[in-house]
């Protein structure tokens, strides 16, 4: 019988064992990641895990999260999964079922929904899924190749080649930092995108100052004349994938020195350069819906996966009005 385990009471080497053998790994999933969630003063975090007979089959960790003032953190409470929950290859359906249970169970007296972001393919699993109340919603995702380092830019569209040869010529550099003042710069231009083109929550600056710090992290800045003018944030899992957290460029005054598509290719450079399988852009919008940035992210030689979200609602008459609150706030 599946034994539901507190995260705290996980074996870590058990942790790392799953993660080593498992087709759905993913940085979001590992100790690392759930550690550096802890870390965070703005994120409430959890996790569970599945022992059957001994051996553990089945992790999954997140955190709750809300934003704004007083009336939009009621309506958007909510629960984040990244990467999709951590599965062994020869799981059951009932060890999935025991821990979507616990999930449900602890989670959605305190939240409104419960999302996972999958990174992986989980087809098979959708099913089961479903029978625990998970929706499925179809959402794109571009994966580069990085296993052949001199191929990569050969798969770019001739204008981003055009350009990357153009920064660089007029002196532009990209380079790993823990300095503050870099993370000030780059947070900088990443609040005002968000602020002016995304319109979604960004997490506070103390994630940044934290994430630079973390093993499998790396803040890559943009900069000319010692300048940051844009930059990505990625972290990453050895052997497998880095992942495009965050990217941005002062486009407004430094258009001409292409800072997005330098920090871009710094990230798939990276990943070349060390062994990784691919680069994840995690994420490229919803099917049939215009999205420019997936437009931007085609251009650098991607395959394109459609691996959606699950999301449970706990609440639906809370979720749809929270959807109306949240959007009227955005405008206002």
């Amino acid at each position: 019988m599946p034994e539901i385990k507190a995260i705290e009471n996980i074996d870590r080497v058990d942790w790392h064992d799953l993660l080593a053998n498992s087709s759905t790994a993913s940085y979001f999933q590992t100790p690392e990641c759930y550690d550096f969630f802890c870390s965070l003063s703005f994120l409430e975090t959890f996790g569970w895990g599945v022992y059957e007979n001994g051996q553990l089959k089945v992790v999954v960790t997140g955190y709750i999260t809300a934003n704004g003032g007083k009336i939009k953190q009621f309506f958007s409470r909510r629960a984040i999964i990244h990467g999709g929950v951590l599965l062994a290859d020869d799981v059951t359906n009932k060890e999935i079922g025991a821990l979507l249970q616990a999930v449900v169970k602890s989670l959605s007296k305190k939240v409104i929904y419960i999302e996972i972001r999958n990174n992986s393919n989980f087809s098979a699993y959708k099913r089961v899924f479903e029978k625990y109340g998970f929706g499925y919603y179809p959402h794109l995702n571009y994966l580069v190749d990085t296993s052949q380092p001199d191929k990569i830019t050969s798969r770019y569209s001739e204008s981003k080649v055009r350009q990357i040869r153009k920064a660089y010529e007029q002196g532009v550099v990209c380079e790993s930092t823990v300095e503050q003042k870099d993370v000030d710069g780059f947070y900088y231009i990443l609040e005002k995108l968000y602020k002016r083109k995304v319109k979604k929550p960004l997490f506070p600056k103390e994630f940044f100052e934290k994430l630079v710090y973390q093993e499998s992290c790396k803040l890559f800045v943009v900069k000319k004349n010692n300048r940051v003018i844009g930059g990505i944030a990625c972290a990453s899992l050895p052997g497998k994938a880095v992942y495009e957290w965050f990217v941005c460029g002062d486009t407004k005054n430094f258009n001409y020195l292409y800072p997005s598509v330098i920090a871009t290719h710094k990230g798939i450079e990276f990943a070349a350069e060390n062994k990784f399988a691919y680069f994840d852009f995690m994420g490229a919008g919803k099917p049939d819906v215009e999205y420019g940035v997936r437009d931007f992210k085609e251009r650098f030689g991607g395959k394109l996966y459609e691996w959606g979200r699950f999301r449970f609602v706990s609440n639906h008459f809370l979720y749809k009005i929270g959807q109306i609150v949240i959007e009227t706030i955005g405008k206002s």
